[in-house]
């Protein structure tokens, strides 16, 4: 459950944040690397889930 909430979540946000970064990125090239840090901050969600994940598991 704490994988599969955080990856919706986090596809989520990846496609409304890709979409609306692609938009900017070809208006102002200039604002690429702000794109890519929020693309990733976006795909971090998955990860802590997982994290989350693994140690609920370690500890049962």
């Amino acid at each position: 459950l704490a994988v599969g909430l955080a990856c919706l979540a986090s596809g989520y946000a990846v496609a409304r944040i890709g979409s609306a970064g692609l938009g900017t990125v070809s208006e102002k090239p200039e604002l690429t690397g702000r794109v890519l840090v929020f693309l990733g901050l976006a795909e971090g969600i998955a990860i802590y889930g997982l994290i989350i994940a693994i140690m609920i598991l370690n500890k049962l």
